[in-house]
């Protein structure tokens, strides 16, 4: 009993070191006894709203086309854009995105992924998972992002 009051007790002390603005749906939180993250939150709690879930988007454009075909910037613009796309038709915005899994088929290629990425994620970066697969659903894919957002 006194062990889960202790780490119940760490984690509202942890929470309530959190960044969020006011009227904001998320709060960023990086506790202290973590590594300072690149990127990325090690915590986003939602604050009200109601969570959507967007699938994985690849570098596809409105007709199911590759753009940017073994060009990993160029997909990953596309990527970001069409996550964009799918958390505003979600009633969201970028900065409601509260996790993002990214799957890419070459972890050499992770600086092009930040630079791209600190285009869309201008404040609070939403907490992050970054694995390097094989392959994904389609050879000329390069990377594919997918989401958790909160909403009103």
């Amino acid at each position: 009993m006194h062990r889960t009051t202790a780490i119940v007790a760490t984690f509202v002390t942890g929470i309530s070191l959190g960044v969020y603005a006011q009227g904001a749906r998320l709060r960023h939180v990086n506790p202290p006894a973590l590594s300072t993250p690149t990127g990325y939150t090690h915590v986003v709690a939602p604050q009200r709203g109601r969570l959507v879930f967007i699938a994985g988007q690849v570098s596809a454009d409105r007709s199911g086309s590759v753009v940017g075909k073994g060009d990993f910037k160029a997909q990953a613009r596309q990527v970001f854009e069409n996550l964009k796309t799918a958390v505003e038709a979600a009633g969201g915005t970028m900065a409601d995105i509260a996790k993002i899994n990214v799957y890419v088929t070459d972890l050499s290629q992770i600086s092009a992924l930040r630079e791209v990425r600190q285009q869309y994620f201008t404040g609070n970066p939403p907490a992050s998972t970054l694995v390097q697969v094989v392959s994904l659903a389609r050879p000329e894919y390069l990377l594919e992002i997918e989401a958790i957002v909160a909403v009103d």
